[in-house]
């Protein structure tokens, strides 16, 4: 432990950074190159300055509504820097802005469109080879739909972090059932059909409802770690994230309302959109789960539900790692746990897929 001179020091030093200089945070983005674009797609290949990555590609892929900066929070947590660091095929997906416009876009349009594309743009730039998917919160759920519903395409293996699949299992929604069915499923509906959907100031507001008391207890935290370099960065980098925050499209929450939450259709492994139904049985590629510990929004039993729906993935791994929901896949402890299974489960698909030969 450091002495009180010592600490005082750097508590002095951090303060000049966070009140003369911007902040402690290093929030620079990773380089990157696009490679792809297209409504609601920008497919970038992300830099790196030493040898060039090899290896099968990695495609990080976020939520809706949150931004693709979840992957590259800061720099020292930033999820893609570690897969580049690593020597890894690293691709992020960004859906770019939301706007009033897109309030017809539906789950169709990311599970058919927007991330199908995605990938064959990822395995095309990499030399034909089969695509890794990571992704978190609602980008898992999209991942294994897709991965269901069109088996042609070349995902190689998904890992999804922090994805709720049973939404009976979220105690945060529970007190809004009673709510749900006393107005026949109709609560929410013409709030999001007058707004063309979930705006974004209103989409970071619950997202940091949910770690509510970690927004009361923040100033009291920063003072009590002024020392901690490290700890006040990324109470800046998740700042930043929650200030960045994107809108759902209408009919897509629509659909996120009433087939998620209400019917929880997940629960049960399959999926209606409109009469055409995706079963998760379709998965047939290894498969890690990861849940948070301490996650209120995808608590470890509507997470877990997951693991029984694979019944056609030749591997199911299941995770548990400290954090909540954005901690889990890129908190500080997220270095040593969640980003260790991560690079095991690469690393275990890589093994077993040689890379295509070169020329």
């Amino acid at each position: 432990m450091a002495s009180p001179p010592a600490r005082f020091a750097a508590a002095t030093a951090n303060v000049v950074g966070k009140v003369f200089q911007g902040g402690v945070a290093d929030l620079r983005p990773m380089p990157r190159v696009l490679i792809d674009q297209g409504p609601n797609r920008s497919v970038y290949r992300m830099a790196s300055a030493g040898s060039a990555p090899a290896g099968p590609p990695v495609l990080l892929v976020p939520p809706l509504a949150a931004p693709a900066l979840c992957f590259d929070l800061r720099r020292g947590c930033s999820l893609a820097e570690h897969l580049v660091a690593c020597g890894r095929r690293t691709y992020l997906l960004d859906y770019g802005n939301v706007a009033f416009s897109d309030r017809r876009l539906g789950v169709e349009h990311w599970i058919d469109e927007v991330l199908p594309r995605a990938i064959r743009a990822v395995s095309e730039d990499s030399g034909g080879q089969r695509v890794h998917l990571v992704a978190w919160c609602l980008g898992g759920i999209f991942s294994l739909l897709a991965t269901a519903d069109q088996p042609e395409l070349p995902v190689d293996s998904v890992a999804s972090v922090a994805a709720p699949f049973d939404f009976t299992a979220i105690p945060l929604v529970a007190p809004l059932r009673p709510l749900v069915d006393l107005t026949g499923g109709h609560l929410l509906t013409p709030f999001y059909r007058m707004l063309g959907g979930a705006p974004s100031y209103l989409v970071s507001r619950v997202f940091r409802i949910t770690g509510l008391n970690k927004e009361l207890t923040k100033p009291l935290a920063i003072l009590k770690n002024l020392d901690d370099r490290d700890f006040l960065a990324q109470i800046e980098a998740v700042d930043h994230f929650m200030d960045n925050m994107i809108a759902y499209p209408g009919r897509t929450f629509g659909q996120l309302y009433h087939r998620f939450f209400r019917a929880n259709d997940l629960a049960e492994g399959t999926v209606d959109l409109g009469g055409r139904i995706i079963s998760l049985s379709g998965v047939k590629v290894p498969t890690l789960v990861i849940a948070g510990e301490g996650d209120g929004i995808a608590p470890r039993p509507a997470v877990e539900r997951l693991v029984d729906l694979l019944e056609n993935a030749p591997s199911v791994r299941f995770e548990v790692a400290p954090g909540g929901h954005l901690g889990v896949l890129t908190g500080r402890r997220a270095r040593g746990t969640t980003w260790r299974y991560l690079d095991e489960f690469l690393a275990e698909q890589a093994a077993r897929t040689p890379e295509p030969p070169r020329g």
